[in-house]
């Protein structure tokens, strides 16, 4: 299961980054679902949005500042932010789209 939110912003050169993340697990007998969408979206603004959302990554986002703010870098600190909400080993994957050909996927590994 999938959800794509909307765009990162990187301040100040309005660098755009669209980014997925995809759970895996078994679906609930009584729901239907891995896991409910609702749940993931604000999985997805707590860990995602709020931290890095029209913010220059290289002063406001602390992980950053100890790193190269690559989008390699990103996906690794938007893996271990999901990582800590979702339940465990439920978090398979984060792709990051640059643009429609330079995209970074992050396994946790």
């Amino acid at each position: 299961m999938s959800e794509r939110i909307g765009f990162i912003t990187r301040l100040p050169s309005l660098t755009q980054f669209l980014v997925e993340v995809t759970v895996r697990g078994k679906i609930d007998k009584n729901t239907g679902m891995v896991m409910n969408l609702t749940d993931l979206k604000q999985f997805i603004e707590e860990a995602i949005m709020k931290p890095l959302d029209h913010k220059n990554l290289d002063l406001d986002v602390p992980y950053l500042a100890d790193v190269v703010s690559t989008t390699e870098n990103l996906s690794v600190f938007i893996w271990d932010s999901m990582g800590k909400l979702l339940p465990p080993d439920s978090l398979y994957e984060i792709r990051i789209y640059e643009t429609d050909k330079d995209i970074v996927v992050y396994r946790g590994k």
